[in-house]
């Protein structure tokens, strides 16, 4: 079988994270990459022995690969993106796939386009191949849990000191990234949120603007969410807060789940709690319950799983885990918490994206933050993961 030449733009952290895994995928090759710092790139061309451009334009235009990992600042993920799939490239674009819902549309229509729809455009949502939440997914999905009552999900063990945030110009600035923990840290966790237990039809955000750093984007976060069943979400997140938590817990009309340090617990009731209400004749009685650890085999949230997805659907046609279109709904959510909490009013769904992008652009226009150091740091990227 002919192998999949891939691209990557973009030579960082994360990048040089995915460039050791195409080494390792079956079927493809690293043909290329690509930094607007081309001695970045000339390193990482050394190192995996590929090609390397200063400009993606020059990659694209040099057919050296059937397909493009896109792995830089999030603004250029919509700009690379859209012309790497107009240039007839595949493309896999890293998280978030866009910084605002707008964008995301802009993106997404690249790929609608009659001459683009038959190329596989995927995502970096990784944290779909974990078994703990597509085994959480499967109750819900099943009707299992039964009717969607209340999510709760904590994830504040973000925690990022500021050598983190000084190490790069770009980072946690409205120009330079869009945003902050929910859209840096979070997007797998908004994505597994709507996913598991789908978008909901009101988001009330309340965030911290450079609470505990001296950024000036969000770095904590509540957010209240309600559902068109009557169910409804708190989502809690945060860079500044040790120890962290990371704790969710879904609870529907037949018991409630709970994932927590890499356990998860179905606590099931006998009866449904809402028929147990208008039947019980006593007035403290609870349903009894069956406490039961599932058992999870196997490994999951690997990077290296999505790629290998990525390269299958190329050659052999197999569905995709992470489609990108399906980006849209984390960034949407993330975007709503925060337009939610700058005008102060809850959000109706879904979010108008012309007047978030409106929003956005202000804050960049009106922004007279500046970085008193930029600083280049070393340091070990898998600590980073929430996985």
């Amino acid at each position: 079988m002919k192998k999949v030449r891939i691209g990557m733009i973009g030579a960082g952290v994360m990048a040089s994270l995915h460039m050791d895994n195409i080494k390792k995928t079956k079927n493809a090759e690293l043909t290329a990459v690509c930094d607007v710092d081309l001695e970045k790139a000339k390193t990482a061309g050394k190192k995996y022995n590929c090609k390397v451009f200063g400009d993606h334009k020059e990659l694209l235009n040099g057919k050296v690969c059937d397909a493009v990992m896109i792995a830089t600042p999030h603004y250029f993920h919509t700009t690379i993106g859209i012309d790497a799939l107009n240039a007839e490239h595949h493309v896999l674009v890293e998280k978030p796939i866009s910084v605002h819902k707008s964008d995301c549309e802009r993106l997404i229509a690249a790929h609608k386009n009659k001459k683009n729809k038959k190329l596989v455009f995927a995502a970096m949502f990784n944290m779909r191949t974990d078994p703990h939440y597509k085994k959480i997914k499967q109750l819900i999905d099943s009707g299992e849990l039964g009717e969607l009552i209340r999510v709760t999900w904590i994830i504040t063990n973000w925690f990022r000191t500021d050598a983190y945030f000084a190490s790069g110009s770009w980072r946690a600035t409205w120009k330079g990234e869009g945003g902050g923990v929910l859209l840096n840290q979070c997007p797998h966790q908004l994505d597994l949120f709507q996913w598991i237990c789908g978008m909901p039809k009101k988001v009330h955000g309340f965030c911290s603007i450079g609470k505990r750093h001296d950024i000036e984007v969000e770095d904590e976060v509540t957010a209240y969410m309600e559902y068109k069943n009557g169910a409804t979400g708190v989502f809690i997140t945060s860079t500044g807060e040790a120890p962290g938590t990371n704790r969710l817990e879904i609870a529907g009309e037949r018991g409630k789940v709970v994932f927590e340090n890499d356990t998860l617990t179905f606590i099931r009731n006998e009866v449904l709690a809402n028929k147990f209400i208008k039947t019980s004749e006593k007035p403290f009685a609870r349903p009894d319950v069956w406490n039961i650890t599932i058992p999870i085999k196997g490994n999951g949230g690997r990077h290296a799983e999505i790629l290998q997805n990525f390269v299958n659907a190329i050659s052999k046609g197999e569905k995709l885990i992470a489609p990108a279109e399906e980006g849209i709904r984390s960034v949407e959510l993330g975007n709503a918490i925060l337009y939610s909490s700058m005008t102060a009013k809850p959000v109706e769904m879904p979010l108008n994206s012309r007047a978030y992008e409106k929003m956005l652009k202000e804050l960049i226009e009106k922004s007279k933050f500046i970085k008193k150091t930029v600083k280049k740091t070393d340091g070990d990227i898998g600590k980073s993961f929430n996985e």
